[in-house]
């Protein structure tokens, strides 16, 4: 599974998780240690692979040019769920784990998430600079005056798109870093290295150099 369809398929995953919650009295299998999640990546494992191939790269950038995905985002009915090869294994487990009665409980309640689905895959990213958080995004500390890290650098946005190594709706993506760790970040990497290998927080977080530095820097008054 690419890159791309495996953020897909959590994000389906998710929506499938919250229908479940909202809709079912599931207690899961007896012995589950987390039955909603066992519950939810059983089901989206087995019906996953049978849906379109477009819902598996559905995007905010691919909407604007799949006239199909813009059919299905615009009406779930237009995605022909009789046309398509359901496992028999999806019905039976909704019908024996949760109030479903009968195929059609499931393919109703599968349209829903499949609405979902396709709302939050093709949503316009965020307004970046208006996701401020109470806190250093690296060193945690809450009291320092923060700023905004472009985590992928401006300075190479031209060589990022010709490339290809992002879209252009992530090129004004941002992060809320304090100053010493914003200098710290720039320090062990150059533009060109942040913007296609630590192009999230997390990427960040798993250098060793930042690793250090957090622990440094979360100590410091």
């Amino acid at each position: 599974m690419s890159s791309k369809s495996s953020s897909q398929f959590s994000t389906f995953k998710d929506c499938l998780a919250r229908r479940l919650i909202s809709t079912t009295d599931l207690d899961g299998p007896e012995g589950s240690d987390d039955p909603l999640d066992e519950f939810t990546s059983y089901l989206a494992s087995e019906v996953w692979p049978a849906l379109p191939d477009t819902l598996y790269t559905a995007s905010y950038e691919s909407l604007s040019s799949d006239t199909v995905l813009q059919e299905m985002a615009s009406d779930p009915f237009y995605i022909s769920l009789d046309a398509i090869p359901i496992p028999t294994s999806f019905f039976d487990t909704l019908t024996s784990y949760t109030h479903f009665e009968d195929a059609h409980d499931c393919i109703r309640f599968l349209r829903k998430v499949l609405s979902d689905y396709l709302t939050e895959a093709t949503a316009p990213p965020p307004v970046w600079k208006q996701t401020r958080g109470e806190k250093c995004e690296i060193c945690e500390r809450g009291w320092v005056r923060l700023t905004y890290h472009h985590l992928i650098p401006r300075s190479v946005h031209g060589k990022v798109l010709k490339r290809k190594w992002h879209t252009e709706s992530m090129l004004n993506s941002v992060a809320w870093l304090c100053r010493p760790c914003h200098s710290a970040v720039h320090h062990v990497a150059s533009n060109e290295d942040l913007a296609r290998y630590f192009y999230t927080v997390d990427l960040l977080l798993e250098r060793d150099d930042i690793q250090a530095w957090k622990k440094y820097a979360s100590k410091q008054k």
